[in-house]
């Protein structure tokens, strides 16, 4: 059974831009390793493995991307505003305010404010409704949050 991919729409197309990207790279890797092989001997040539091994992590990534973009859910762009679901933005309070996005785990960066339904805040979070408080479990502990808004 294949994995099925949660995804925004704005995170589907980041993902296209960099397939994109990643495959208009493979002709510079290409001439990188062609050039490292005129260096002489490839059995001791740091050149040409540093090439290849440039070239297996690129291949890699592209194969990633085109298994998630061909098993992708779109996450609707409606939202509930009064239950946390995947793509809601949620404003909680512990003393001070937090803004997260839920997203898929595909997406989620957490130095963006992008969290995954699958993190320990995104599984404290969805389906909680605006005024509910939360009790999140991380490796630093329990904290008590309130939810104050869903967008």
């Amino acid at each position: 059974m294949k994995k099925t991919y949660q995804l925004t729409s704005e995170g589907k197309k980041e993902l296209e831009q960099e397939f994109v990207e990643l495959k208009g790279r493979r002709g510079e890797i290409a001439e990188k390793i062609a050039n490292a092989r005129d260096y002489g001997d490839l059995s001791e040539n740091a050149e040409y493995d540093a090439a290849r091994e440039e070239q297996g992590l690129l291949e890699s990534r592209i194969i990633e991307i085109e298994d998630i973009l061909q098993n992708c859910e779109l996450i609707s762009a409606k939202h509930s505003t009064t239950e946390v679901g995947l793509g809601s933005t949620v404003d909680i309070k512990n003393g001070k305010t937090v803004t997260y996005k839920v997203v898929g785990a595909v997406e989620a960066d957490p130095m963006e404010g992008k969290i995954s339904n699958e993190s320990p805040i995104g599984a404290a979070l969805m389906g909680q409704k605006v005024g509910d408080k939360v009790t999140i479990v991380t490796p630093k502990g329990e904290n008590k949050y309130e939810i104050i808004a869903i967008r």
